[in-house]
């Protein structure tokens, strides 16, 4: 019979669930791929106060190009080609508008999903 974990370690482990709201991932005609990835944590923490991790990803030949994510110890931020900067978290559609209009920016729009 399983047992259920009291105290601190149980009380983490419940912290840790997350409950998955999207996962899309687009393989382009010149091989480049898009995946977006997002999870309601069970509760906000002091890292993430809008309850969510994510990590949203652009890349062509194993080269990141554009990534958006709020990794522990960085918060939310993004890489845009080979810079860094922090980000400021709005909604999750505004999330995914911001990552959109980086790939358009820097040339990944002409490709349509296979």
């Amino acid at each position: 019979m399983a047992r259920k974990a009291t105290g601190p370690a149980g009380r983490a482990a419940a912290a840790s669930r997350a409950t998955l709201l999207l996962h899309e991932k687009l393989v382009l005609k010149d091989g480049a791929i898009a995946e977006l990835v997002i999870w309601q944590l069970a509760r906000p923490t002091a890292e993430r106060p809008h309850g969510l991790t994510y990590r949203l990803y652009f890349g062509r030949g194993g080269k990141s190009l554009v990534r958006y994510d709020n990794e522990t110890g960085k918060g939310d931020h993004r890489h845009v080609m080979d810079r860094e900067e922090p980000y400021r978290f709005v909604s999750i559609a505004r999330l995914r508008e911001d990552f959109e209009a980086d790939i358009r920016r820097i040339g990944g729009a002409h490709e349509k999903e296979d």
